[in-house]
């Protein structure tokens, strides 16, 4: 089975125009029948010519599918919005505005938000299931802290703080804190990786408590130059830093705290996704069912128009 991502040359074979792509989303989020939300038989839909929606064979009630979706107040096409998902499900490092815009000829502004539609959708999509377990065929879980963006300056500490949480050979969570204090980390870890799982952390003061939290957890001291001692490391976690801000600073050069998270969703879907490619597009699109109503944790208040 072909495990790599799509090709261009299968993308338009795929989505040609609008027309499939809208009939695309209709098949993924309603099937080929279902029950109408009006006279409650199971019906057949046939599309409304010149409008984004289908109707009901029976009573005419009628659905539209982008309800919901990125493109729901969008007057961008939806091949438009296809190839721009496709652009991130087929990089490594990302995928600025400025290369949207060249790319599909929309101004800066609607592809910048396209973009940021687009991350917060692929952390939806990729969700939080929560890392580890108690016992000793669970894997264990790194965590450790990151500093992105702002300016080293002495006393003045403007960097953004996250906190990564990466289970070996599988997902990978991250979270924006306020700060680095173990009263931030720590109920942080707690909400996200299950109790009694294993821990490896560096020597961080801000670690300390995870025992007392029902952890077993172990410590490298990077300040003695100690990277690896037994099965306690935290390389997992240390790799996917480097590769987030390998693609942030060379191809965003600079993301605001305001907007890091989601910056940050993007790199996740990718990474837990890694050893499926060719999945990562369709799991996108099948965010959409689940997306009518969605998480105001994942998704942000911005709905604008593109």
């Amino acid at each position: 089975m072909n495990k790599k991502p799509m090709t261009i040359r299968q993308f338009d074979e795929q989505f040609p125009d609008d027309d499939a792509c809208l009939e695309h989303i209709f098949r993924v989020r309603y099937g080929g029948r279902h029950t109408c939300g009006k006279c409650k038989k199971g019906a057949k839909y046939y599309r409304v010519k010149k409008r984004r929606c289908y109707e009901c064979e029976h009573c005419g009630y009628q659905v539209f599918p982008t309800v919901g979706t990125p493109f729901e107040k969008s007057r961008t096409s939806l091949r438009t919005w296809f190839h721009v998902m496709m652009m991130f499900c087929t990089t490594r490092n990302g995928v600025a505005a400025k290369e949207i815009q060249r790319a599909t000829g929309v101004t800066y502004k609607t592809a910048w938000r396209m973009g940021h539609m687009i991350r917060q959708y692929m952390g939806y999509a990729d969700g939080d299931a929560p890392l580890g377990g108690d016992g000793p065929g669970y894997p264990i879980v790194e965590a450790d802290k990151a500093f992105i963006g702002g300016k080293d300056k002495r006393g003045q500490d403007d960097k953004a703080v996250v906190l990564g949480m990466a289970e070996r050979k599988g997902d990978v969570l991250t979270r924006v804190i306020p700060d680095r204090r173990g009263t931030t980390v720590v109920p942080h870890i707690m909400r996200n990786v299950k109790p009694g799982s294993r821990i490896a952390t560096d020597e961080a003061r801000a670690f300390l408590e995870l025992r007392d939290a029902g952890y077993r957890h172990g410590t490298i001291n990077h300040a003695k130059k100690e990277y690896v001692r037994g099965q306690v490391h935290t390389n997992t976690i240390e790799t996917f830093w480097r590769h987030l801000k390998r693609g942030i600073e060379g191809t965003h050069i600079w993301v605001s705290k305001k907007h890091l998270q989601s910056y940050l969703w993007e790199f996740e879907f990718r990474h837990n996704l890694r050893t499926a490619p060719h999945l990562m597009f369709d799991a996108l699109l099948l965010a959409f069912p689940r997306a009518a109503a969605p998480s105001a944790s994942r998704l942000a208040d911005d709905q604008s128009v593109a």
